[in-house]
């Protein structure tokens, strides 16, 4: 499952933003979601200006990649949010996040002489990218091979089929957060012993 995020609007606030300060604004974000994607067991892969891309079920396959990038993602959104709030409270300009996930077969490896970096290929990652511009600012959108993976843990409203550049149309989801009857809290953004129990069952199939 690949997770992809990037910042809405970027191009006009880096404009009004000394080079420093645009900077430091994007380690700060950046380095909040490493720390997530640590937590949720998946991998970094880049980033590439104001995008950050991660997946899980590598480079060790596991059941549960596309349960851990919706929770990664709702933290992430969680924090971005307070981040606006923040901001707009302060009159400050403040970047909102698109969040896109989608599951699939990829390659995964290195390449090249130098510098090496781990990264993946293959037409899911393609498809990602592509959701990715379909996306809306605040919102996790997720292609629907992503929605039959978590559809037992989130609640996924059906956006329709949306156009993808090159991919024609797409039928996409919005995560709105965790099932009731499997959250701690009524925003739907922590998971109960419940959750845990069917995220449990999860890792046992693999197994």
């Amino acid at each position: 499952t690949v997770l992809f995020t990037d910042f809405e609007g970027f191009t006009l606030i880096a404009e009004k933003m000394a080079p420093k300060e645009l900077v430091q604004e994007l380690d700060f974000c950046f380095s909040y979601f490493d720390s997530v994607v640590e937590r949720y067991n998946l991998e970094k892969l880049k980033t590439i200006g104001d995008s950050y891309m991660c997946a899980g079920g590598i480079p060790k396959p596991n059941s549960t990649h596309a349960v851990d990038c919706v929770l990664a993602a709702l933290e992430i959104q969680t924090f971005m949010n307070r981040l606006k709030d923040e901001k707009r409270n302060k009159n400050l300009p403040f970047w909102e996040l698109r969040l896109v996930i989608h599951s699939g077969p990829l390659v995964a490896g290195l390449v090249g002489d130098k510098k090496f970096a781990y990264d993946v290929w293959g037409d899911t990652v393609n498809t990602a990218s592509r959701c990715e511009s379909s996306g809306h600012a605040g919102k996790i959108n997720i292609s629907l091979s992503t929605k039959n993976l978590v559809d037992a843990f989130f609640i996924c409203k059906n956006r329709g089929k949306i156009p993808a550049k090159h991919k024609g149309e797409i039928e996409m989801y919005f995560v709105e957060g965790i099932r009731p009857e499997l959250s701690e809290d009524f925003g739907g953004m922590t998971p109960n012993i419940t959750f845990h129990s069917l995220y449990d069952k999860l890792i046992q199939n693999l197994a």
